[in-house]
């Protein structure tokens, strides 16, 4: 494991640059980093708690493809996606290797990185806080002892999946900067392979520890892909998609893509 991490690591300087491919831009980030931090915030403000909790539930009142799917609750593979998600949070580290010289490169990359952060864990848990879905678990015949345990204000957040959104969120963003970046690299097919690998295995462990419906997981993977490659576009360096006016009013935001 070590002596790959060091030919990757040797690799990907050896395609270096002087210059990023991204940057970032005061006005535009302004924007963006207030976006980010507003959708971050409102889930504080939004909580709809099921009334009290159901003795029992029907499985027949699940859609067919997420009961396809059913799973009993596995404690070892719930564990096992949730620090794999912590693990999979550094990996876009890997794009700035050619550049570790660069403080510019090093602060678009943290902006970039943080406002995709805030944005996928604020989407997350808007929707998580807005829509009361009970997790798979819930539907056993007999809940096992202890699975509420610690998870009283969480047992109906089913929809949609946070360690999913994140785990893609950290495999769109890593292809995305990393293929772009080093575009000749021999590494960035092995990248783009390995960081949807790692993302979609933390998906199916989240469906097979009866944490997660399967439409959960597709629609944490679609909010964490989607803002794993907006943001890095919005920053590209060749782009000016993003524009914002001042005006005697207020602000006048544009967005061409």
């Amino acid at each position: 494991m070590r002596k790959w991490l060091l030919l990757c690591l040797i690799t990907a300087t050896s395609y270096g640059h002087t210059q990023s491919v991204y940057t970032y831009d005061l006005k535009k980030d302004m924007v963006l980093g207030t976006v980010s931090l507003g959708i971050f915030i409102s889930p504080f403000f939004i909580e709809n708690v099921p009334e009290h909790t159901p003795d029992s539930l029907h499985k027949d009142v699940i859609n067919a493809l997420d009961r396809s799917l059913l799973f009993s609750y596995h404690k070892t593979l719930d564990r096992i996606s949730d620090y794999g998600v912590y693990g999979m949070l550094m990996l876009p580290a890997l794009s700035v290797i050619g550049n570790l010289d660069s403080a510019d490169t090093l602060l678009t990359y943290g902006i970039m990185y943080t406002e995709a952060f805030l944005l996928t864990f604020g989407t997350k848990d808007l929707l998580k806080n807005g829509i009361i879905r009970y997790r798979p678990y819930m539907y056993e015949d007999s809940v096992p002892v202890g699975i509420l345990m610690g998870k009283e204000d969480d047992y109906y957040n089913s929809f949609p999946s946070g360690s999913t959104s994140l785990a893609f969120l950290s495999a769109t963003f890593l292809s995305t900067t990393f293929s772009r970046e080093y575009s000749e690299s021999l590494w960035k097919l092995p990248v783009i392979l390995g960081s949807y690998t790692l993302a979609t295995s933390v998906a199916a462990m989240r469906i097979a520890s009866g944490s997660h419906f399967i439409t959960d997981v597709l629609a944490g993977a679609a909010i964490g892909s989607l803002y794993g490659w907006i943001i890095p576009f919005l920053h590209r360096r060749q782009n000016s998609n993003l524009v914002l006016q001042v005006t005697g009013t207020g602000f006048l935001v544009s967005l061409t893509l």
